[in-house]
């Protein structure tokens, strides 16, 4: 006997995040670490806590271990409860087969008999790579005066960006009369931000239809929200107006990072009134040597400075040893800088080591071909030896030695 929940927000956090290259060789998109302390899944869960839905469903698929040992029994977020709560969600085998989830769609069908355990009114749709802030709860009270069948939240974006995006084209009162996917030509700048809400009746049914539908592919974006413009079905868009960032590139990962940098930036993870909950492990204070040149960079507890590190993100137990340089770079946890090394416009994995005399990445200014320039990546536990070069834009996924 499940007590009733009047929004279930299911959570989609099984994709590959293959554009991440080797940051995601080993974990899922939505366990990378961000910000110093948080994984990129902290904020679609610290919203809906902070939102008042404590029923979330996470659906993971494409290696969970790491995300699945993170999210646990949700304590960090205060989801650990005996009624709802969070629940992680993997593919399972049915009948004689296992069934994989074929696309954003079909795996939430697939896991039509958790939301029903809950008898929900609404159901709530997020994505497990995106950066932001927002109160679920005040689109879900729009989304029932609306009387929507589904609510869709944009974000405007510049006119000149907007045939990157799923645009949403609206009436006076905000109702969506046409959704167009990257359009060469957009006739309006709210862009589709993946995050629905839909009555959980009309959501059944269409689930139930794309299901048989052997042309599906069985995605949101592609068929169900058409599906239900062209029936006719009321479709409204709410409008977000504050910081959000999609963070499936590298270049969009690392610019997220540094705008924690930035002032002018919109997203305050220091606020008492909207705080984002993670799992981080107790350490110790961090270090910074008296030699050591620190400037408006976020430096995690347990890291030990003892080299110069400006415009950057340190996370927990990081070391940049005496004259090593770092800037304009995410440092993911425990990854080692030695002695003399040189970081630029780069991010370096979990566990990584960048001996003495390296050089990873590169500042723009001193390209001669802007176009041949771009921020370097070293993966988890990769070991970049001594006064190895590492040219901007590259992708290391192997240990590199002279």
């Amino acid at each position: 006997m499940f007590m009733k929940s009047e929004c279930v927000a299911m959570l989609l956090a099984g994709g590959q995040g293959s554009r991440l290259g080797v940051l995601t060789k080993s974990i899922a998109k939505p366990a990378v670490p961000y910000g110093g302390k948080y994984r990129i899944i902290d904020f679609p869960l610290s919203n809906c806590i902070n939102s008042g839905i404590e029923t979330v469903g996470v659906l993971t698929q494409y290696q969970p271990m790491v995300l699945n040992e993170y999210i646990g029994g949700g304590e960090p977020w205060d989801l650990d409860r005996m009624y709802g709560g969070v629940h992680v969600l993997p593919p399972y085998q049915r009948s004689k087969k296992a069934d994989w989830y074929k696309g954003t769609a079909n795996a939430i069908y697939q896991n039509i008999p958790f939301i029903e355990r809950y008898s929900p009114d609404h159901v709530l749709i997020l994505s497990g790579d995106h950066i932001y802030k927002m109160n679920y709860s005040k689109m879900l009270e729009f989304h029932k005066q609306s009387n929507a069948d589904c609510t869709i939240a944009v974000l405007e974006v510049p006119m000149e960006e907007a045939s990157r995006f799923g645009i949403m084209n609206t009436d006076e009162t905000g109702r969506i009369v046409e959704f167009q996917e990257k359009p060469k030509k957009p006739k309006s700048n709210k862009a589709s931000m993946g995050i629905y809400i839909f009555k959980w009746e009309t959501l059944y049914g269409y689930l139930e239809q794309d299901e048989v539908n052997p042309k599906s592919s069985n995605d949101f974006g592609k068929d169900i929200i058409p599906a239900m413009l062209e029936a006719g079905d009321n479709l409204y868009a709410y409008e977000f107006s504050g910081y959000w960032k999609d963070v499936g590139t590298i270049d969009s990962l690392w610019e997220s990072n540094l705008d924690l940098l930035d002032p002018k930036v919109q997203l305050d993870l220091s606020d008492p009134s909207w705080r984002i909950y993670g799992r981080n492990s107790a350490m110790s204070p961090q270090y910074i040597s008296p030699d050591a040149v620190v400037q408006n960079s976020l430096v995690s507890e347990g890291c030990d400075v003892g080299g110069s590190v400006e415009f950057s993100i340190l996370f927990t137990g990081v070391t940049v040893e005496q004259d090593a340089d770092v800037r304009y770079s995410i440092i993911m946890p425990g990854a080692v800088i030695k002695q003399g090394a040189s970081v630029q416009y780069a991010i370096v994995g979990e566990g990584a080591v960048i001996e003495a005399g390296a050089v990873v990445g590169q500042s723009p200014e001193n390209m001669e071909n802007i176009d041949e320039w771009g921020v370097a990546v070293v993966g988890d536990g990769i070991t970049i030896g001594e006064q190895v070069q590492i040219a901007p834009k590259a992708m290391v996924e192997e240990d590199i030695s002279l």
